[in-house]
């Protein structure tokens, strides 16, 4: 607040003539006001809004001094200039190391008593300016981070609905399994919070299980359609689908964590998976937990073949592999999830579906992608 805006000070002496004598000096130019003691001008600090606090020291009770840890936590804007008769360099330091901003001996010139008042008002001015300059910032880093997040929550959901179109377009060259990654999707991170999984990793298991078979992009159809049982050449071709995918993701910084699920997803436990032969911890955890919510969602899926297995039937295979090929803690956490979450999760399921031209668009482009990768 500037001094022509009328700024406020409040006077405080037990000697009622120092009051009436400082409030007259300025009352023409700031609004003026009075206590007797350290007391009441507290009271009426906390009832008004003051810039300044010209004060005595020593008074009865209170003194001047202990008043000003008083006035700064009530009025930390509030500016306190102490009068005393005790012409001391101790008293002074003392004064100032409480926090007051400047001191004037008794007798005091009225116009020494002017020039500290001056300044008292131009440092609290400074004071409010930066106080409103640190929360303007404040509100203003606030915004921009609220609008960053917008933006980049507004760029994941973009990059997510490129992915399902991605994940929809190549499910259209396995027909037995359409629909699967976005069950597993649902099934993954629902066993990725009751495992505990931070929310970078359930992002991670999240774009991991989405795209988890992108590598078959690279298995020529006579193999991945092919109805009855491979060959072992077949099965060695197959199984490069998992590093396929890794590289076709290589270098896409949000999608790093998503990689390694994608890599990984055939690993075993035990060390009997491909195409690395990890075991245990080695396994990176996403692709451990999609490793279990894949083989539910196999199990219990109709095939034309054969009918989906019931709940009950395949939590005992499950129990049978735990050790072998899944991490038991995650059998164990499948287990910690209710049945009913698990139906109702497959009855929420939704498959996405793209037109033709979006599918022939998406398909061109990933193969495009995988011939730049492998050649």
């Amino acid at each position: 607040m500037s001094n022509t805006a009328r700024s406020r000070i409040l006077f405080v002496d037990d000697e009622s003539e120092i009051t009436a004598i400082l409030s007259d000096l300025f009352e023409g130019q700031y609004e003026c006001a009075t206590a007797g003691s350290a007391e009441e001008a507290l009271e009426r600090i906390r009832q008004s809004d003051f810039e300044l606090v010209v004060s005595d020291i020593t008074m009865p009770g209170l003194s001047g001094l202990e008043m000003i840890p008083h006035v700064r936590s009530i009025a930390p804007n509030t500016v306190v200039v102490m009068i005393s008769g005790v012409q001391t360099v101790e008293s002074a330091i003392g004064a100032l190391r409480l926090g007051a901003f400047d001191y004037v001996m008794k007798p005091f010139d009225l116009r020494q008593v002017e020039a500290v008042v001056k300044r008292a008002l131009d440092h609290q001015e400074l004071i409010v300016a930066k106080q409103n300059y640190e929360d303007h910032l404040e509100e203003l880093v606030e915004q921009r981070t609220a609008e960053l997040d917008k933006t980049l929550n507004s760029l994941e959901n973009a990059y997510r609905s490129t992915l399902k179109a991605l994940t929809a377009a190549l499910e259209t060259r396995d027909q037995e399994t359409h629909g699967h990654s976005e069950r597993v999707v649902t099934y993954s991170l629902r066993l990725g919070r009751e495992y505990g999984l931070e929310k970078p990793h359930m992002k991670a298991l999240e774009f991991g299980s989405l795209l988890h078979d992108i590598g078959k992009i690279g298995v020529p159809d006579m193999i991945l359609r092919k109805p009855a049982k491979l060959t072992e050449d077949e099965w060695v071709l197959m199984r490069q689908h998992p590093a396929h995918g890794q590289q076709i993701l290589r270098g896409i910084a949000f999608l790093e964590g998503a990689s390694r699920v994608v890599a990984q997803h055939h690993e075993k436990w035990d060390g009997s998976g491909y195409p690395l032969g990890l075991s245990g911890e080695e396994i990176d955890v996403c692709a451990r937990i999609f490793s279990v919510a894949d083989a539910f969602d196999a199990m219990t899926s109709d095939r034309v073949y054969r009918k989906g297995k019931p709940y009950e039937a395949a939590a005992l295979e499950l129990d049978e592999w735990a050790g072998k090929q899944f991490d038991p803690k995650v059998v164990e956490a499948f287990h910690r999830v209710p049945k009913e979450d698990w139906a109702e999760l497959h009855a929420r399921s939704l498959v996405k579906h793209a037109d033709g031209d979006d599918i022939a668009r998406v398909i061109e482009m990933i193969e495009a992608q995988f011939e730049a990768v492998v050649h």
